[in-house]
């Protein structure tokens, strides 16, 4: 009976153990993926995108536009139709990324820098669900 209770205690100590370890985050810099997934990936990320949203959202008629030169800059930009954070309506998000050296950020309110541009589906932000 002993040799049973300490297997099970044996047992019940791996298994906490192998909980309370803790995985190094992954690099925001490693390039995993094409262009338009890491800019799916992040998009999903954002608050305005669903990111801590209680119940799951989804994605239609997502448009991408870019990359285009703004100032220098290399900017992209994602707009899309989310449905189930809200009741009514669909909420219409939109997102300017820009990228530099393979590395992308969020541009906060620069949106106007996205008219004129012409836009095609987003097939990559469609696909996933953000939570």
């Amino acid at each position: 009976m002993l040799g049973r209770r300490s297997g099970v205690m044996l047992a019940m100590v791996l298994a906490v153990g192998g909980c309370t370890a803790t995985a190094a985050p992954p690099s925001p810099s490693a390039a995993t993926g094409t262009v338009r997934e890491r800019i799916a990936a992040l998009a999903r990320r954002q608050v305005a995108f669903g990111s801590v949203s209680l119940i799951p959202v989804r994605f239609a008629h997502s448009r991408i536009a870019g990359p285009f030169e703004d100032g220098g800059r290399q900017l992209t930009c994602i707009s899309t139709r989310m449905s189930g954070r809200t009741f009514g309506k669909p909420e219409r998000p939109k997102l300017v990324v820009r990228e530099e050296a393979g590395a992308l950020t969020v541009l906060r309110d620069e949106e106007d820098v996205c008219e004129g541009h012409r836009s095609e589906p987003f097939a990559e932000l469609d696909s996933g669900l953000a939570n």
